[in-house]
């Protein structure tokens, strides 16, 4: 009887020693932990936050300031358009993988809607509608 249960409670020990060793990144990376190839698309390199980071932020300040009355429903409305709009154009550059010239491009496009909403939360024109 003991036997019968010494065997599994030593199979789940192993198993569960082995399980965090196999989930360990062995990336190639220098000893600056930079990656050899460069730079990826959605990694924090040199400050560079990545994109699904942003949509969430902006995201969370459109919501942030509708609820706190900086931004009038129709402000917020429009502002998730174009934050709507930016994530469609995201998902058909990363069809045929994303370039830097498309990167760029996102990176611009995602400053000015921070820009915009910046404006609209700070506008003080307090409306409700």
């Amino acid at each position: 009887m003991f036997k019968k249960a010494l065997i599994p409670a030593l199979v789940l020990a192993a198993a569960s020693v082995a399980v965090p060793a196999a989930a360990q990144s062995y990336g190639q990376h220098d000893r600056g932990g930079r990656d050899r190839d460069g730079p990826r698309y959605e990694q924090n390199h040199r400050g560079w936050q990545p994109i699904s980071q942003r949509k969430y932020n902006l995201d969370q300040r459109i919501d942030v300031g509708q609820r706190n009355g900086q931004l009038s429903r129709r402000e917020a409305s429009r502002l998730r358009t174009e934050l709507n709009a930016l994530v469609r154009l995201e998902y058909s550059y990363q069809r045929g993988g994303l370039s830097l010239r498309e990167r760029q491009d996102l990176d611009r496009r995602y400053d000015r809607l921070s820009q915009q909403v910046r404006y609209e939360r700070r506008d003080r024109d307090d409306r409700r509608y």
